[in-house]
């Protein structure tokens, strides 16, 4: 199996895009459960809660189409799969 560095500037570029959109996924999931756990009694988020969780899904939001652009422009089918598998 090929590492990425051997990988075509397109493939680089998809597989970055799919660990900036794991990243942003992350955060926005851990602040979420963080959130949840603070305010299960009742509690309400603040105003800066609020926007920080905003912000963070903004975040996730721009990366999911970057990799979906990315992965677009990857033409190479065999390149596409190698991309594919290191992604599980």
């Amino acid at each position: 199996m090929k590492t990425t560095d051997n990988l075509s500037d397109e493939a680089k570029i998809a597989y970055q895009a799919f660990l900036d959109m794991s990243h942003s996924k992350s955060a926005h999931f851990n602040c979420l459960t963080t959130l949840q756990s603070k305010y299960e009694s009742g509690g309400a988020p603040s105003d800066a809660e609020k926007q920080e969780l905003e912000k963070l899904l903004a975040d996730h939001d721009k990366n999911v189409m970057a990799f979906k652009t990315a992965m677009t422009a990857v033409t190479d089918m065999n390149e596409h799969q190698i991309l594919v598998e290191r992604m599980k």
